[in-house]
């Protein structure tokens, strides 16, 4: 099992090589919440992620002859980028396995850091499908392959965020009462919490998860490490379908809470990370942020310190954390509506149904006047999202039989 010694020992690698990353007192969210929050900022790491630290301790570990055979690894993104900065840096060839949907922003970043010592690879549609390549791809080549997660050496690099808050929280006399920390396939809460737990046990850990990806708490569940059916992979981050045995047995010792927040409050905690502060965080670094919103009553009064896993986020996401953010806090709905094909009936609509301050933001339809009515694709954006009893009860009167999109997955996916 791993100790706080081989975080140590970590430590001593990494010192020279990692940044050590600002632990900052948050005036905006410790005023929000009535509490004293501090950010540990990962986001400002040299990759922009705490990864470096695990990936480049584990390849430091490597003998001479594993180091000239080259390494393989599997990643959504911020391990290729400490994989691929740490090959460029010791002149080792690297293979990484990407999955097909990592925003190219991640992809880009992994082959600026890598330079010619990297080869990328883009296999599957999640993670784990392209872990399962760049495993087979290794034993084929006979190369390391650097597990992201589900090795003890690459969480002892990870526990090293844990050292340094607790050296900084000694320093300045902080004591803090819970540590929030984003959880994926589990090596950065594995790595610090075995840390935390020699050093500092008063802490409380809490573990962050993605509500579309929530496979810790479906381990804690099963008592073993499970495959979850799909996962919603917008918190690339930490969308992982299955943690690490490893990972899981670290984690279910000593981690307190587990915590999972939906992804549309998680990109509303970007755009106001962003907006507010000035701070760029990606889905997996601001959720342990959003998740204060779900346990305010819990932290009031108290000390937290929230790690902003990483900062890799792509600006043409925008648009869709805008949209995820509106629908979660009940403003923005779809609808699939059946309207009159005569002339008028929009102004009707718009007249009668719509509210003083509710707007239209899609409608498509096809015209079949032989058929008296059609479906119709509708966004609407409430002006309060108080008034939404009062427009369903509107919109029945409308037409009875309208297609309410929230909770439909399928018919979500396919129409919008």
């Amino acid at each position: 099992m791993l100790a706080a010694s081989d975080v140590i020992k970590a430590h001593q690698v990494l010192k020279d090589v990692v940044l050590e990353t600002p632990l900052d007192y948050d005036r905006y969210l410790s005023e929000k919440y009535g509490a004293a929050i501090y950010l540990k900022r990962e986001n400002a790491q040299k990759v922009r992620s705490f990864k470096l630290r695990g990936a480049y301790y584990a390849i430091s570990q490597l003998s001479d002859e594993q180091k000239a055979l080259g390494v393989v690894c599997a990643s959504a993104g911020n391990h290729a980028q400490g994989v691929a900065y740490t090959c460029h840096e010791m002149g080792i060839p690297a293979t990484i396995f990407m999955p097909v949907p990592t925003p190219q922003q991640k992809v880009n970043q992994v082959q600026f850091f890598g330079g010619e010592a990297v080869r990328i690879r883009l296999v599957g549609d999640t993670f784990d499908e392209s872990a399962q390549a760049a495993l087979a791809y290794a034993r084929e080549k006979g190369m390391t392959f650097i597990d992201p997660f589900d090795d003890a050496q690459v969480q002892a690099g990870q526990g090293t965020v844990a050292y340094e808050i607790v050296a900084v929280a000694e320093d300045e006399g902080i004591s803090f009462d819970h540590i929030f920390i984003p959880v994926g396939g589990g090596g950065l809460i594995s790595g610090m919490s075995a840390y935390l737990k020699e050093r500092a046990p008063e802490i409380r850990i809490v573990g962050v998860e993605a509500s579309g990806a929530a496979s810790m708490a479906a381990a804690f569940a099963a008592g073993r490490p499970v495959k979850l059916e799909q996962i919603d992979k917008f918190a690339d981050g930490i969308a992982v379908q299955q943690v690490g045995q490893s990972t899981y047995q670290v984690a279910r010792r000593y981690v307190d809470q587990l915590i999972a927040v939906d992804e549309g409050l998680i990109s509303e905690t970007v755009i106001d990370l962003y907006s507010k502060q000035g701070i760029v965080a990606e889905p997996a670094g601001a959720a342990t942020i959003a998740a204060l919103e779900l346990l305010r009553e819990q932290i009031k009064g108290k000390t937290i310190c929230c790690v902003i896993s990483g900062g890799n986020n792509d600006i043409n996401r925008m648009p869709e954390m805008e949209e995820r953010a509106l629908i979660y806090d009940g403003i923005k709905h779809y609808f699939v509506v059946n309207f009159p094909q005569r002339p008028g009936a929009l102004r009707e609509f718009v007249n009668n149904i719509l509210g003083e301050h509710d707007d239209i933001t899609r409608f498509e339809y096809i015209k079949r006047a032989s058929r008296g009515k059609g479906p119709v694709l509708i966004g609407i954006a409430l002006g309060d999202k108080g008034d939404y009893d009062a427009f369903i009860e509107r919109l029945t009167s409308f037409d009875p039989h309208f297609i309410n999109l929230q909770g439909n997955e399928t018919l979500y996916g396919l129409l919008v």
